[in-house]
């Protein structure tokens, strides 16, 4: 008869049931914010402009003023994940003379918060769940030089995603092995690595 090793008090199926449980729940957090996001679009503030008819309002410069009809701001945010952190890319074009207003780190900062509380917002009702998002490190603004009237902002924020397991950093470099053939090859002809032979091949007589 088979015998399934237990570890911890459960079986290797039952640990194998909670991985895949923990994959289709990251996976469903990660759809459910990437909706949220793609919901936003120029005129979504606007019921008349939205395509299901409801207005949301995000908090952007460019919901101020009619889509049409009035000249505007525009500024967008765009976001992407890393392990179990969200990253919140905000980009603005302004006037220089508003960069140097007092308050502007702020208000940035605040618009990236606004977003985030979007985002919140708009998970529950894509998913019918809630989502944390918890803000991790300090804004990062850049102002980038467009000419003497105008500048480009971007700015990012990292926040850590609540509902999401232990997620292995892609730059995880300790799991990465190079097996001993491989250094060996590409160690050909180097004195770093003693032991290695020189190519057949090489006939030149300094070599």
């Amino acid at each position: 008869m088979w015998k399934i090793e237990r570890k911890d008090g459960q079986t290797a199926g039952d640990q194998n049931q909670e991985i895949n449980k923990q994959m289709a729940t990251t996976l469903e957090v990660i759809r459910g914010l990437s909706q949220a996001a793609a919901n936003v679009y120029d005129g979504v503030h606007d019921e008349k402009y939205s395509l299901d008819g409801e207005a949301r309002k995000i908090g952007l410069f460019r919901e101020e003023g009619d889509v049409i009809t009035d000249s505007r701001v525009m500024d967008g945010f765009k976001i992407r994940f890393h392990g179990d952190k969200l990253i919140i890319n905000y980009q603005y074009d302004c006037k220089l003379k508003h960069v140097h207003e007092s308050g502007f780190e702020d208000e940035i900062s605040q618009r990236l918060a606004d977003i985030a509380k979007y985002l919140r917002s708009e998970y529950k009702k894509v998913t019918g769940n809630t989502i944390t998002l918890t803000k991790d490190g300090d804004t990062d603004i850049m102002v980038e030089y467009v000419s003497r009237v105008r500048t480009s902002i971007k700015a990012y924020q990292c926040y850590k995603i609540s509902g999401i397991g232990e997620v292995i950093s892609a730059r995880n470099e300790e799991s990465r092995t190079v097996d001993s053939a491989i250094k060996d090859w590409l160690a050909i002809g180097k004195d770093k690595y003693p032991g290695t032979k020189k190519a057949s091949n090489v006939k030149r007589k300094n070599d």
